[in-house]
């Protein structure tokens, strides 16, 4: 195995149209030949040797769109163990049935985390109405994924799509989760721009706090993130694309031009994701 990319899309079910801000993530990152059905997502990432973490966001409350099904993702994974690990998706407004819903993809499905999207879904992670999701992830010993900082998502629409970047601030919304809930794993997904180093802070201070590279080209993540990656939080860091945004291989070239220890190069690509996963 090349690598454990922490952050893979699944592709839209070929029954469910676009998501309302599909269109701007497209032109955000120029996006040409995403794959468009679920097989096609294991065909590149079994020819890149690659095992990916895959998921959706259910933000209908919010949007309106329906919602890429748990049971959706399960099916890929259970088709390809081998190549991918799911994590679950729940829309955190739907409240006890969110709860409910995550149980029975945990339990049921065999999915391996919990995947949020602070700024699509529209909700500060530390707002106690949702810490039963997190009560829920202690009890199942799954991680919970937050996308943090700056979002494509909306950008170039009138008004960013009505999307707010201030729910996925580090400060103070992913440290009073992992103050409150020290024994939940926590991964903050992408360089937290323009909060990076309030990322740095919580993921130093924290135990149970880790922190994805994905959705940046390497040549740009902020350097005082790769400072750190390269000695403080050398076992904190973990590979991740951002995939079909911007594809593991064009990452991984990136990576390669980095000044990174190479003794620090598989913690990163490989042995964090390990143990955060448990594998």
């Amino acid at each position: 195995m090349r690598a454990i990319d922490m952050h893979v899309h699944i592709p839209r079910h070929p029954d469910l149209p676009d998501m309302v801000v599909e269109e701007s993530l497209r032109n955000y990152f120029r996006l040409n030949d995403p794959p468009e059905l679920a097989e096609e997502l294991y065909t590149r990432y079994s020819e890149w040797d690659i095992l990916g973490v895959v998921f959706s966001v259910d933000a209908e409350t919010v949007t309106g769109d329906r919602p890429d099904t748990n049971d959706y993702v399960a099916e890929l994974v259970n088709a390809h163990p081998e190549q991918f690990i799911g994590f679950a998706t729940v829309d955190p407004w739907k409240e006890d049935r969110a709860v409910a819903e995550l149980e029975r993809a945990v339990t049921q499905l065999g999915l391996k985390g919990l995947k949020l999207h602070p700024i699509h879904q529209a909700f500060f992670p530390d707002d106690t109405r949702f810490y039963p999701l997190y009560e829920k992830c202690v009890e199942l010993g799954i991680p919970v994924l937050f996308h943090s900082g700056f979002a494509a998502a909306g950008i170039g629409m009138p008004g960013g799509g009505g999307m707010k970047l201030k729910y996925a601030a580090p400060i103070p919304h992913i440290d009073d989760i992992a103050a409150d809930f020290p024994g939940l794993t926590v991964i903050m997904a992408h360089p937290a721009w323009p909060w990076v180093e309030e990322q740095i802070a919580v993921a130093l201070h924290k135990p149970n706090v880790y922190i994805d590279l994905s959705g940046w080209a390497p040549r740009y993540i902020p350097q005082q993130l790769i400072h750190e990656a390269n000695t403080r939080l050398q076992d904190k860091v973990l590979f991740g694309s951002d995939f079909p945004y911007l594809p593991p291989d064009r990452w991984l070239s990136g990576f390669d031009q980095l000044e990174i220890r190479e003794e620090v190069r598989p913690k990163i690509l490989l042995e964090n994701a390990r143990r955060v996963l448990g594998l």
